[in-house]
């Protein structure tokens, strides 16, 4: 699907050849917002207010080079351009059917007043819902190979603020978040969100993050609600190898006056590429089922032997299953040779079945039924072994029409000393994600790098974990009830999250006794609503969805949307989104360890229009530790003048559908 322009305005402001000031104000559309660069005796600073209340101090940019002068001081202003840009844009898949991207640009053209005077310019956007700034470092004699031993970036907050955070990891994001002061975090991936006194919430994280390495946030010590960006490494110490030209990922400040505004936001998406794919008809957004949570909780192996999930008498019940429920997939994992290596070397082949799979005839089979199968390539971290078969992988199943591939990253990366999150491995994402779309295949990366919007640039990269999702209910302590309440405001904000939801049966004695799903069935209903995937799993096993009426809202809720509002949220307390499809709009209600009662205003419908309401909610009696399975669904004509009083459980939910009559 190409890139739809409907309006684009940009606009270059006339300026003169040289600029002599240093100090130059970029505010948003709508001014609320403005950014300020500035010169402080050659070291170049930014600040960051809105409506006149400065949330980021003037804070140091620049970097530290290896065998090289470093690019943080003596410097002055050459030039300055500002450029107005106004474009409204289709993505093949989204939160939003349409996406406006307006934006003030200021370019501060920097170059050294002594020798070697190398040049620098500074790229900062201001939006109505925040600000975002790069470096770019253009071709030149005196600068061609750059090794960043440390981007200075600094982000000087204001006051203490209140943030929701985890500790920093160069190999993954699969931890649970803190709410914390400022004062209180420690080194932290990002994205990392935080709320002022007054209320004002910001977000700070990267967009389009290619040939980079990944930004993780360190204290400044002596320097209070401070923070500075620390590149991951590569094994030598060096953060970033490049040659110029070379540009920076963005680094983003999602501003919103509430914390809803935060989850209704397209900065990221808007600073990437447009699409990179010409045709885009086979990209298909889709629910899926999988033979994966049966690995998960003990009931079978993803190894060969006499419990092996991925056979095909397996797999064929699960075809049926999903073909008579309207499920378009299902991903099946330990398939392939290799699984017995797994966390020792990891020599997994691509191409090859254990003999109980009959890889053609149940692609064959698949496409008889009208499912899609999604294929699994866990690499174990060695990224030589996948490479040296990723382009045949990709062909064999482009040839049996397979076009969706889940890959895996767990255990540490081969050779040892690269990490998930550094430069390298950056690289070899990107390779994956254009090499899959050369044969037309889907992505659903696990342990991947963090998104930073580069499903703009390539919408076959759908979806992805980067979070402690619900494979940690099964073997781990779980996810406490808060859980899902943050993560929409923190991971979520980065990019879509393949959580995992709509467990049915939240415990499994016969597996793993003293293992438990931490909400109610209500609750995992509402995550459909609530965390955003256009790939989407019924996580459950086949049987656990036999007979229960709850299963039809899973069925119905679609995985692409033309709106999302943001009712009403507290994050780490609860969560109210509303996203329509076509006519219909489906609304997810999440809480976390408590009960409360909601009255929910239904102003998102359409005005003097009757609906059918067909509300999935806790019942009386339920709660996510007591009674998790109690579900009470119900009927009912409503209009958007009306409210609907809920009650949510302990740990619960509720997920209604509203159909025009």
């Amino acid at each position: 699907m190409r890139l739809l322009l409907l309006a684009l305005l940009s606009t270059l402001t006339a300026c003169s050849p040289v600029v002599t000031t240093n100090h130059e104000t970029l505010s948003s559309p709508d001014g609320t917002i403005a950014l300020t660069f500035q010169l402080d005796e050659g070291v170049p600073r930014y600040a960051v207010a809105r409506d006149g209340v400065e949330l980021i101090r003037p804070s140091p940019l620049g970097f530290v080079l290896k065998d090289a002068p470093s690019l943080t001081n003596r410097f002055r202003v050459v030039q300055v351009q500002r450029v107005e840009g106004d474009e409204t844009w289709k993505p093949v898949w989204g939160r939003a059917a349409e996406i406006h991207n307006r934006y003030n640009q200021m370019e501060v053209q920097l170059r050294e007043s002594k020798a070697p005077r190398r040049k620098m310019t500074l790229a900062f956007r201001a939006y109505d819902d925040g600000v975002a700034f790069r470096y770019v470092l253009p071709e030149q004699s005196n600068l061609g190979t750059v090794n960043i031993l440390s981007e200075e970036t600094a982000f000087r907050f204001g006051d203490n603020y209140t943030a929701w955070w985890h500790p920093v990891d160069y190999n993954g994001d699969e931890k649970l978040y803190r709410e914390t002061l400022l004062s209180k975090m420690e080194a932290l991936n990002t994205p990392v969100t935080m709320r002022t006194p007054p209320g004002v919430h910001l977000s700070v994280h990267e967009a389009a993050l290619v040939d980079y390495a990944s930004m993780t946030l360190v204290p400044v010590p002596g320097d209070p609600n401070s923070f500075k960006c620390d590149l991951v490494p590569w094994p030598d110490g060096v953060k970033v190898k490049a040659t110029t030209p070379m540009k920076t990922p963005w680094r983003t400040i999602q501003i919103a006056d509430r914390a809803g505004g935060l989850l209704e936001s397209h900065l990221i998406e808007n600073l990437n590429e447009p699409c990179a794919i010409a045709d885009t008809s086979w990209i298909e957004p889709m629910k899926y089922m999988g033979i994966w949570w049966g690995m998960h909780i003990g009931k079978e192996t993803w190894a060969a032997g006499p419990t092996h999930g991925a056979t095909t008498e397996n797999t064929r019940r699960h075809i049926d299953f999903a073909a008579s429920n309207g499920i378009r997939g299902l991903l099946v994992e330990g398939w392939n040779k290799g699984w017995d290596t797994w966390f020792n070397g990891a020599t997994f082949s691509f191409t090859e079945p254990y003999p109980d799979f009959d890889l053609p005839s149940l692609a064959q089979y698949a496409q008889e039924h009208g499912i899609a199968l999604i294929g699994h390539h866990e690499t174990g971290g060695n990224i030589a072994a996948y490479e040296e078969q990723m382009e045949a992988a990709f062909a064999l199943y482009e040839e049996l029409g397979i076009h969706a591939v889940k890959t895996g990253y767990a255990g540490e990366i081969l050779p040892k000393g690269q990490h998930h999150h550094g430069q390298w491995m950056v690289n070899h994402y990107q390779r994956v994600v254009e090499c899959a779309a050369a044969h037309h295949i889907m992505l659903d990366v696990h342990e991947p790098i963090k998104p930073t919007g580069l499903c703009r640039t390539w919408p076959n990269l759908l979806s992805g974990e980067g979070v402690r999702g619900t494979e940690y209910e099964a073997w781990s302590d779980g996810n406490p009830p808060e859980h899902t309440t943050i993560i929409p405001f923190t991971r979520g904000l980065a990019g879509p999250i393949d959580y995992t939801p709509g467990i049915f049966a939240t415990t499994f004695p016969k597996y793993r006794e003293g293992r438990r799903v931490h909400t109610t069935v209500a609750k995992q209903l509402a995550l459909y609503v609530i965390i955003y995937s256009p790939l989407q799993m019924a996580a459950d096993l086949p049987e656990n969805y036999e007979g229960q009426p709850g299963f039809q809202f899973i069925r119905d809720v679609p995985v692409t949307w033309d709106e999302t509002r943001v009712i009403t949220a507290d994050i780490g307390r609860h969560v109210i989104v509303a996203r329509r499809k076509g006519q219909d709009w489906f609304v997810g209600l999440i809480i976390a360890d408590s009960s409360a009662t909601f009255d929910l205003p239904l102003q998102f419908l359409q005005p003097d229009r009757p609906y059918e309401m067909t509300l999935y909610a806790d019942g009386k009696d339920a709660d996510w530790e007591s009674n998790p399975t109690s579900l009470e669904i119900s009927t009912r004509t409503v209009q958007s003048r009306d409210r609907v009083n809920l009650r949510l459980a302990r740990g619960g939910g509720a997920a209604i559908r509203f159909r025009p009559q």
